[in-house]
């Protein structure tokens, strides 16, 4: 293992970088143990002899560079799998405007039938809320149009209520739209 060290970050810190120290075989070793868990099979595509793979397989493993070597890319690897705040955003945005569909089992006369459709109303200025958020420059504007638009989508779903809890026997509902002058 080597040392590098540099005198000049903006703070004036001492900043020391530890640099390891593989040989091409331990690297091509950590990477095929990474990949397969079996430190035999990746001894042996790393190049070593079949003989002796086993053994130096478990003393690779015990070495300080090539277990650190494989502590750090585990750690990157898992760290990739965490959604990030950009692919968060992205999500969010593809909700807000309706890329992203969800299944959804609807009742048909002949049975159920599964329909794609995208996010509702809800889910959707939901979604331009969280965006928002996130941006401090968001303005009382854009609020009372989420505002006015969360509103719409309440006054939506209480229309669609009443359609499907009518007890009326022909079925008619009576939605008053007009709006007061």
């Amino acid at each position: 293992m080597s040392f590098f060290v540099h005198n000049n970050n903006s703070l004036g810190d001492v900043v020391i970088y530890v640099i390891r120290k593989l040989t091409p075989k331990q690297r091509k070793f950590a990477d095929e143990y990474i990949k397969s868990g079996n430190a035999t099979q990746s001894a042996i595509v790393a190049g070593y002899s079949k003989k002796t793979a086993k053994s130096i397989g478990q003393e690779n493993l015990t070495k300080p560079d090539v277990k650190s070597y494989i502590e750090e890319c585990m750690n990157k690897i898992e760290s990739q799998k965490i959604m990030g705040a950009k692919e968060a955003i992205e999500l969010l945005s593809s909700i807000a405007r309706g890329e992203v569909k969800e299944t959804v089992v609807v009742g048909t006369p002949v049975g159920f039938e599964e329909v794609k459709k995208e996010a509702d109303f809800k889910t959707r200025i939901s979604a331009v809320r969280e965006i928002l958020k996130r941006y401090p420059e968001s303005d009382k504007l854009t609020e009372a149009q989420v505002r006015r638009a969360n509103a719409e989508a309440d006054i939506a779903a209480y229309k669609a209520k009443l359609l499907t809890e009518s007890n009326d026997s022909d079925g008619t509902v009576i939605i008053d739209d007009i709006q007061d002058e």
